[in-house]
């Protein structure tokens, strides 16, 4: 491809000036390689860098992940979001230590087939890890492609065929992990969503897009749409412990553990809901309930506010394997979602004003 003659080149030369110090970059482990991929899905790398740095410390191996439990692994995982990742994250160490001696597949057809690895994935740990000639796509480089070829339309996964392809061809004969990492640094850097820094851009000789003056509409962008929810939770104590459930292994937030409570319905008060649902949980009945405080909390496609009620019920609830009572000391050995995370944070941290008489 005569006309991206130096295109390669010059993308190397940015990346190695101007990359970011990253802890995953510092090593072609693919279990570590993978980690970060993982935890990057989705997630902002700033994010992520203190609870990469913590995994690696509790698990330095994937023998170590292997070791573990489900309910360890949700746990660390707490505020990532996306659990499914963390529960693929356990199913593919077992995977890898039984059936592979604790060792990568160096083949895509077989690391393809584990839990969690799509294409992205696959190719990530693939070209990274041992350098092989695989194109990655994610977010970052299917925009800069696109603004490349002057791809119409919206950024989605219908336009990667054409993308891998052009790819394929231009990929270089050595340093794909560098070349792979340095087309995702420059859409992250450089190549943005909103205000691409063209002036910066090594590759503005070869972008289509800038040449014609549509970087800011390639890709298409488009409308989100943050469904809002309003929420109401029960905090009932008996002796100093918290009521906890654990949700069912479905569904939203899947495997995490909860305060009781749900949605607020259509013109619905809070404490109507509150009856409800405890009835409809705990088939429970409300003596008092004192409202303390509440928190918000986005997920990608919601953002709920949930409203916290101190409440005292006509008798206690039933305990078993996924309902029981929890010291607050002990709450953070359990995996809960974010929006409840919260919750256990200001009640730690305010318990003596919000009347809860912990001792």
């Amino acid at each position: 491809m005569k006309k991206y003659f130096g295109f390669s080149k010059k993308l190397l030369l940015w990346y190695r000036k101007n990359k970011r110090d990253l802890p995953w970059r510092k090593t072609k482990d693919p279990y570590k390689i993978w980690i970060s991929e993982m935890m990057l899905q989705q997630t902002t790398i700033k994010t992520v860098i203190p609870y990469f740095n913590r995994w690696i410390k509790r698990f330095p191996t994937i023998k170590d992940v292997a070791k573990s439990s489900e309910q360890e692994i949700l746990r660390l995982w707490q505020g990532l979001g996306y659990y499914n990742r963390a529960k693929n994250i356990k199913k593919t160490a077992d995977i890898i230590v039984s059936s592979f001696k604790g060792i990568f597949p160096q083949k895509y057809d077989l690391l393809k087939k584990l839990p969690g690895f799509g294409p992205y994935t696959t190719g990530a740990v693939l070209s990274i890890a041992f350098d092989q000639r695989v194109p990655i796509i994610d977010a970052n480089v299917r925009r800069v492609i696109m603004r490349i070829l002057n791809f119409q339309g919206s950024a989605n996964p219908k336009q990667d065929p054409q993308i891998h392809k052009f790819l394929s061809k231009i990929l270089p004969d050595k340093d794909i992990r560098d070349f792979n990492q340095s087309l995702m640094e420059l859409g992250a850097l450089v190549c943005q969503s909103k205000n691409p820094q063209c002036f910066l851009c090594p590759l503005k000789l070869y972008c289509q897009a800038y040449k014609t003056g549509q970087q800011e509409i390639i890709p298409k962008p488009k409308k989100q749409i943050v469904k809002k929810i309003d929420a109401v939770i029960a905090i009932i104590m008996n002796k100093n412990k918290f009521f906890i459930q654990k949700r069912p292994s479905y569904g939203l937030l899947a495997d995490l553990w909860e305060f009781p409570g749900g949605k607020i319905k259509n013109k619905e008060k809070p404490v109507t809901a509150l009856k409800r649902e405890l009835k409809e949980e705990l088939n429970a009945e409300i003596l008092k309930a004192t409202y303390l405080f509440s928190v918000r909390h986005c997920y990608t496609q919601f953002c709920v506010r949930l409203h916290v009620f101190k409440c005292v019920l006509a008798s206690l609830p039933q305990t078993g394997i996924f309902k029981r009572w929890a010291f607050l000391k002990d709450l953070n050995k359990y995996p809960f979602p974010s929006g409840s995370a919260k919750i256990i944070q200001k009640i730690s941290s305010h318990s003596h004003s919000l009347s809860l008489k912990i001792n």
